[in-house]
């Protein structure tokens, strides 16, 4: 912030001008890529990468594990630097980490999440993290992941030890315009849109039952609906929960508004910490979200949950 500005000029001699600034900002380090977890394949191994927005503030701070949307085809971790820059500012380290896609099948991604907050443990040294602080934030097919790795905290049996013999529990999780319940992301939209939905080729069936071969002629997400509620953050309400943030453009015409509310409901039945948010005029990943009132929003959300509490 500038909190003065003057110059003075005296006669043909220009006076410099003092400009005096208040210093209310951290510097933020960035680090990456960072290899937080080797995968094996058929005929080589993959590194799964993560960069980090570290403040140059005291230790140990909270951290936010940001998990990027795609439609389950991309994990693009590096985009919404103004979400994840607004995060350090305010002193939290911000750790974006790419995840496996489809033509890999549930629990791939889940396992990758669950790899990428215990690097945050193991390495919690390294970078000033509070390890009993870390929270989550994901947006579309992330906001999905982010809701299932708060849903899964306390269940063991999607983690991989992958050298990190910690917690991939989460603190407080925030999804933007995520996925619930992989059975019914087109409720409420036009048959149009259902039948897509409910083809072999939608990227929620090929999350779940994977690609069509040899044999195997592909499945539609419905055609196994117990297997797609297991893969849902809908279907792991039982036990304690992390406060989670749920929020959803009204016009959302990509993944439907629905899928938040009903987890917020699902949420609010079982009397778990959930606040539920409808964004006016805003759709699926367009401008609204990028806005500094939006932004400014969830920061004071993890703030309170991670930093204040």
């Amino acid at each position: 912030m500038v909190s003065d500005i003057s110059s003075t000029q005296t006669g043909d001699r220009a006076e410099a001008m003092t400009l005096t600034i208040a210093t209310d900002r951290p510097r933020i380090d960035e680090v990456g890529e960072v290899i937080y977890r080797q995968v094996k394949r058929i005929d080589a191994v993959r590194g799964l990468r993560m960069t980090l927005l570290v403040p140059r503030t005291a230790n140990p701070k909270p951290a936010i594990l940001y998990v990027p949307g795609g439609g389950f085809t991309t994990a693009a971790h590096r985009k919404f630097i103004e979400m994840r820059l607004a995060l350090a500012q305010a002193g939290f380290v911000v750790a974006a980490a790419e995840y496996r896609v489809v033509p890999d099948v549930f629990p791939a991604p889940l396992e990758d999440g669950k790899a990428a907050v215990g690097y945050l443990r193991t390495h919690s040294n390294d970078y000033g993290i509070d390890r009993e602080r870390i929270g989550v934030i994901g947006d579309s097919a992330g906001g999905w992941l982010a809701q299932m790795l708060a849903m899964t905290g306390d269940f063991a049996g999607f983690d991989r030890a992958d050298g990190h013999d910690t917690s991939s529990s989460v603190q407080a999780a925030v999804s933007l315009y995520g996925i619930s319940d992989l059975r019914n992301i087109g409720a409420g939209f036009s048959d149009e849109i259902g039948e897509v939905h409910a083809s072999t080729a939608s990227t929620e069936a090929l999350l779940v039952h994977g690609v069509a071969f040899g044999d195997f002629p592909g499945a539609t997400i419905g055609s196994d609906r117990a297997k797609a509620l297991a893969a849902s953050p809908l279907g792991h309400l039982e036990g304690t929960k992390p406060p989670l943030l749920l929020m959803h453009g009204r016009d959302d015409d990509l993944v439907s508004p629905l899928q938040s509310q009903q987890m917020a409901t699902a949420l609010c039945e079982r009397g778990a910490a959930v606040d539920y948010v409808v964004v006016d005029g805003a759709g699926h990943g367009d401008d609204p979200w990028f806005q500094p009132a939006l932004i400014d929003h969830v920061v004071t959300w993890f703030v309170d949950k991670l930093i204040t509490r």
